[in-house]
């Protein structure tokens, strides 16, 4: 009977515990809960008689508990309305600015990957974004010649800007106009087009990508394409696209960068004299902004500004909030400042102010209906603007830190050996393989996402945060493998502007630090959470009843969401996620099963932060980071996954695959680790750990062989290493920085078969000279290599002692660059 009663019961937890993981409904949970009380009663009743008191009271009892969960107007009385109220109590301030970043841009697959359970075929059905043939001729033709055209050292070392034939190549071949329709005069590019050209240039010049990206990026063009009138769009869109305007636009003030709502620059609705004519409505402005992209050779300025109206001429409220305005920068009153010097990377930046500027209210973007409306607007295209430009900048560095790198690591000897073989240099020869597959993969996702329709605000946060970052890391790692090679400062020198331009990508579009630590969870656990938007909406309904119901529904639907996502994480993590849904082809089965568990994971400590922390993990920036981070990882990972997909899967990429995808998952268990040892509530924190990892945290950092795998791949010439750095400028010409390394490469892999004969050879005392064009002449006399060999290798050694030369100046020379 003992061992009946026990099989019992197992059984039954296991069914509640099923229950929860499938998030069944409250009236299935009514029956499943009733179900030992009904066998109690009808046990007790064989033995001592039909219904005893006590049965009244135990069903008394769990009818006064169940009946509320199952009647919605007793449960909105007695549960959710209490709960509803201790809400608005609980739920910090949110203003102005927060709430129009809330509701800027759309959800895609951060919604799938805070789910707890997101549906990989849906992202693997997706189909891999793709260049139309006019954007891939632009990017053989007019993009290459670009490139040919912009020598680095002379642009930021004598000239400090661009040529002038750079200036006219790019408005002659509408390099500005990228975005812009081809009915207005434009290339009407897509995102991964616009993405593509960017990743390109940057390769070459971060100069020039920087140029080229900002009037294509946030914008006049952008904010005209989506919210400006057809006057506006007539005049202003076709001189754009012809370079006949030269755009920028004006956010950063002295104490408002990100921090739009103290932005101080200002703008007052009245009537003045516009053009000679008296009584025109309009706006007098003031505004003093810094580090404007292409500010002191504009033409046209967009600018963002409060608005207030005290005389309420256009109607409505005083204050009217942010708004965003074109203004010609011959406008009496507007003035541009002198240049700024952005670390050695000398792209058009500066200053712009005006003194009681009065402009016509017709050039508020969208016009006078659109007067308040700039913060949303400006919230959705920087959505664009950090998905296309800063990623494709930041892919870019990588694809060449992984290139070079790779190539300098096989023709840079140490003890007669390539560095490529010693295991240190192969360490950071992962990181940067590893570290360029992932990121174009995000970038690739991303920008197809915008494609088709997306404006992914959380997402764009996600990779200008992460993308710059690991560009960082990737280049330091190429730096510090390159040496001297690298910090020695000339023509040849490849990527010294690259490692000076980290600090500016990561600045610019948001700082990183405010990024990571505000916006992407601030903004992706409200917006990406199925529950917690809708419970705040209702929370904010002026409407009593309807506030109620909606927040009902809500609640025990976020009820059951927890819940479920504890119960299958207990079982992930009793079963190493095995049984997960998930794409039936290796490895990616593996990757997603583990991604799904993490992706439960995220949902639940979401939840376990905000019930215990409640409006205070909005202030608590540290650990509000660490779960933006876990939702960044799994988005990387999943970008990683999607390229390997899109690909066809090939076997010979799986090292850069598996490396990407157990650093992410490493990445995000230690996050995951580093909130539970910080969460304040120790008992909380203590249980969410037994949940999460109840046999220990089981994702290792990637292994040493798959980091050797990696390292020989970038050291290789072969399919791999171009699929990895493809879509890079990479020159012809075996005079050129980059292709000095190239060349050397191809030809040190070619002469390694007679090198090694003749070491061989020397090594079996067959050879007496020790080294050099004796020892060749003496491999040639002894018949160890025929003549042709070599030639080769002394080839060989002449372009890799090419490659490996760095610059020096006279006197003179050095006193002419710094006049």
């Amino acid at each position: 009977m003992t061992i009946l009663l026990l099989a019992g019961s197992l059984l039954w937890l296991l069914a509640l515990w099923g229950l929860a993981a499938v998030r069944a409904p409250a009236i299935i949970w009514t029956a499943a809960l009733a179900v030992p009380l009904f066998a109690w009663t009808a046990a007790m009743t064989d033995r001592i008689g039909p219904s005893p008191p006590y049965h009244l009271i135990a069903w008394s009892i769990y009818l006064l508990i169940a009946l509320p969960f199952n009647l919605p107007p007793l449960r909105r009385t007695l549960i959710s309305g209490p709960t509803l109220r201790w809400f608005r109590r609980l739920m910090p301030p949110m203003s102005d600015t927060e709430r129009e970043a809330l509701n800027a841009g759309t959800v895609w697959w951060d919604g799938e990957l805070f789910s707890g359970k997101p549906e990989w075929s849906k992202l693997f059905s997706t189909p891999a974004p793709a260049l139309s043939a006019e954007e891939q001729a632009f990017l053989d033709g007019q993009v290459e010649e670009l490139c040919r055209l912009l020598d680095d050292w002379r642009i930021n070392e004598q000239w400090r800007d661009l040529p002038p034939e750079v200036w006219r190549f790019l408005k002659e071949k509408g390099f500005f106009g990228m975005i812009i329709p081809k009915k207005y005069g434009g290339l009407e590019f897509s995102a991964l087009a616009h993405s593509s050209v960017v990743m390109k240039v940057a390769s070459r010049s971060i100069t020039g990508a920087v140029t080229v990206m900002v009037p294509n990026s946030l914008g006049p063009a952008e904010l005209l394409l989506h919210y400006g009138t057809e006057k506006q769009k007539n005049h202003y869109l076709p001189r754009l696209a012809r370079g006949e305007e030269v755009p920028c636009f004006a956010l950063t003030s002295l104490d408002a960068g990100s921090d739009a709502a103290s932005m101080t620059d200002t703008g007052v609705v009245c009537r003045g004299e516009f053009d000679g004519k008296p009584g025109v409505l309009g706006i007098r402005l003031n505004w003093s902004k810094r580090y404007i992209t292409l500010s002191p050779i504009a033409t046209v300025l967009g600018l963002a500004f409060k608005l207030s109206d005290p005389d309420r001429l256009l109607g409505g409220k005083d204050e009217r909030g942010i708004t965003v305005a074109l203004i010609p920068t011959d406008t009496p009153g507007v003035e541009i400042g002198r240049r700024h010097a952005p670390l050695h990377n000398y792209f058009q930046n500066g200053p712009t102010s005006g003194r009681d500027v009065f402009i016509p209210i017709e050039w508020i973007v969208g016009g006078p209906e659109r007067a308040g409306q700039g913060w949303r607007m400006l919230v959705e295209c920087l959505a664009a603007g950090r998905s296309i430009s800063l990623p494709a900048l930041a892919a870019g560095a990588g694809k060449v830190a992984a290139r070079a790198t790779g190539a300098y690591a096989r023709v840079r000897k140490q003890f007669h050996v390539p560095i490529g073989r010693f295991e240190g240099v192969q360490e950071a020869l992962a990181r940067i393989g590893g570290l360029a597959y992932l990121m174009d993969g995000a970038r690739v996702m991303t920008v197809g996402a915008l494609d088709r329709g997306q404006k992914p605000s959380v997402i764009s946060a996600i990779v200008k945060y992460h993308l710059t970052e690991l560009m960082r890391r990737a280049v330091d790692d190429a730096m510090d493998v390159h040496g001297g090679r690298g910090i020695i400062m000339g023509p040849r020198n490849y990527l010294a502007r690259m490692y000076e331009a980290v600090p500016i990508s990561i600045t610019v579009e948001g700082a990183n630090i405010l990024t990571r630590n505000l916006i992407i969870y601030g903004q992706g656990a409200i917006r990406c959470h199925p529950y917690l938007l809708k419970e705040i909406q209702a929370a904010g309904d002026a409407d009593p009843a309807r506030a109620a119901a909606a927040f009902d529904r809500a609640l025990f639907a976020h009820v059951s969401f927890a819940v479920g996502n504890a119960a299958r994480l207990l079982w992930y993590g009793f079963t190493g996620a095995r049984f997960a849904p998930a794409p039936s082809d290796q490895p990616m089965r593996r990757y997603c099963q583990r991604l799904t568990r993490m992706s439960a994971a995220l949902a639940l400590a979401s939840d376990v932060a905000m019930l215990t922390l409640g409006g205070t993990l909005k202030r608590r920036e540290a650990l509000s980071a660490r779960l933006g981070d876990v939702l960044s990882y799994l988005y990387l990972a999943s970008a990683t996954l999607k390229r390997f997909a899109d690909q066809g899967r090939p076997a010979a990429d799986l090292p850069l695959v598996h490396w990407a995808c157990w650093y992410s998952l490493h990445t995000i268990q230690q996050r995951l680790d580093d909130l539970l040892v910080n969460l304040p509530n120790r008992p909380a924190a203590w249980l969410l750990r037994r949940v999460l990892f109840p046999l220990g945290r089981p994702f290792r950092p990637p292994e040493d062989r798959v980091g050797e795998q990696v390292a020989a791949l970038l050291t290789e010439p072969g399919p791999v290493r171009d699929r990895l750095t493809a879509g890079i400028y990479l020159p012809n010409d075996p005079t050129d920085r980059l292709g000095r390394l190239e060349a050397a490469l191809t030809a040190v892999v070619a002469a390694e078969p007679a090198e090694k004969k003749v070491r061989t050879a020397a090594h079996d005392g067959r050879l007496n000279e020790s080294d050099g064009a004796a020892l060749l002449d003496e491999a040639v006399r002894a018949g160890v290599i025929s003549q042709a060999e070599a030639k080769q290798v002394r080839e060989a050694e002449a372009l890799r002692r090419e490659a490996l030369r760095v610059d020096d100046f006279s006197p003179d020379e050095w006193a002419a660059l710094h006049r």
